[in-house]
């Protein structure tokens, strides 16, 4: 289930993003015969659902959707919850640009998605499980529901799984395809039928109150598909992997000005540069490194001075930027930093779900200001009022994150590469081409 050396857990092999579309799927048979639902079989015959999340705790396994929390503290949450029963979503929404790792796990293998879901179901009293996969990933949902059903059908989901008493239904839920959609509590409102309006937290905490108002599990598919592995093997043995504070492998979406954009599978607490000149192979020919963006448009960007930065929640945020979830952005000399974050702040206005006033109206004042600035009609005051309003948004009170990664990115973008904005001014127009970093598969 991983190479011989061990620092790859999740896939088989680099994926470039040209052969995207040819990537062969594992069957069923194919994964069991590579130790595939030994994990589930091991859980439910010899351990108690307190020992599998104690070997997840032990593993140090930190969610990898964002935020980077302990995903065995988040199951002994739901775990420890009251309620008339208990769900596990997966959230495969995937709504941010460039972002495409989750998708590619499907793909190439979704039983390991599909026994980890079953795992953590049975690990916190959980009979009803969601996959929850954005509305444009209809190979990959074709893909799951074909592997749901040979999972049922060898006895690995559904009635008295692998003849214990522990039965498991999961369905398939389609979203949206926008970015608050993937907002944790906003997915709650799809799946019971209503808009993806997020919840306020307090008190709409999904662990202790979330799917029609019972403890929920929310994972993402990178996460989930660890569980297998981390059962199979043992905490430790997934430890050792990785860096301290963040074990195990991380899967990036590597895209921008790199030769080789693609997915790629790395231990977390890997060098920056690593991903960038060996994986990618370095910046396409006649460019020179400017900017990467490691956790994609809601992050700050990240200068060559910073490159041997490790790839972790720890080492990123120290340096003032972010993990994310994994969309590593990279910026060539040529290309424009400001019509760059211009493209991040359009894409934060058209996303916002107009619930919260300040993120509604922000957003917009924050694209028209950077929008200014690019088209060369901007001055130094406008550059003044674009840092004012992300520090003034960055401390509303609002539903979601949208808000703080839409100012994050600008933010860290006029800190480090303000001398470009003020060329902008100065010329009255952009000296830059402005390339599209966007990804599209």
């Amino acid at each position: 289930m991983n190479n011989s050396s061990g620092q790859r857990i999740l896939l088989s092999n680099d994926i470039p993003m040209s052969e995207f579309h040819s990537i062969a799927t594992l069957s069923i048979d194919e994964y069991i015969s590579k130790g595939g639902y030994k994990g589930l079989s091991k859980a439910i015959s010899e351990l108690k659902p307190a020992d599998i999340i104690e070997e997840v705790k032990k593993a140090g396994l930190r969610g990898r959707g964002g935020a980077g929390f302990s995903t065995g503290k988040k199951w002994e949450i739901v775990d420890s919850s009251t309620g008339d029963k208990k769900y596990v979503c997966c959230n495969v929404a995937e709504g941010e640009p460039n972002t495409f790792k989750d998708r590619s796990l499907i793909r190439s293998n979704p039983h390991q998605l599909i026994e980890g879901i079953t795992i953590a179901s049975y690990s916190v009293g959980a009979n009803d499980a969601y996959i929850y996969i954005n509305e444009k990933y209809t190979e990959e949902t074709a893909i799951l529901e074909k592997g749901l059903r040979d999972a049922k059908e060898k006895g690995y989901l559904g009635e008295e799984i692998l003849g214990s008493k522990f039965s498991l239904n999961i369905e398939i839920k389609k979203c949206p395809d926008k970015y608050v959609t993937g907002e944790e509590t906003a997915m709650m409102e799809i799946i019971e039928g209503w808009s993806a309006k997020p919840r306020q937290k307090p008190p709409f905490y999904p662990s202790s109150r979330g799917l029609h108002g019972n403890p929920t599990l929310v994972n993402n598919a990178e996460t989930l598909s660890n569980i297998p592995h981390i059962i199979l093997k043992g905490g430790d043995w997934f430890s050792k992997i990785g860096s301290p504070k963040s074990p195990g492998t991380m899967v990036f979406t590597l895209s921008g000005d790199v030769k080789r954009p693609g997915i790629y599978e790395l231990p977390m607490g890997t060098p920056l540069r690593k991903i960038i000149y060996d994986c990618g192979k370095g910046l396409n020919d006649g460019m020179v490194f400017k900017a990467v963006f490691p956790g994609g448009p809601s992050n700050s960007p990240v200068t060559e001075a910073q490159l041997d930065t490790l790839l972790d929640f720890d080492s990123l945020r120290d340096i003032g930027s972010g993990l994310g979830s994994a969309t590593v952005i990279v910026i060539g000399d040529s290309t424009c930093i400001v019509n760059t974050v211009l493209k991040f702040s359009r894409f934060f206005m058209e996303e916002s779900c107009g619930q919260c006033p300040s993120c509604q109206m922000g957003t917009v004042k924050l694209f028209r200001l950077i929008k200014k600035v690019e088209d060369g009609n901007g001055d130094m005051s406008d550059l003044k009022d674009i840092e004012d309003t992300c520090s003034l948004l960055k401390n509303q009170s609002v539903y979601c994150h949208l808000l703080m990664g839409a100012t994050l990115s600008v933010e860290g973008a006029v800190k480090n590469f303000r001398s470009e904005f003020e060329t902008h001014i100065n010329e009255k127009k952009c000296i830059y081409k402005s390339e599209d970093i966007l990804a599209t598969i």
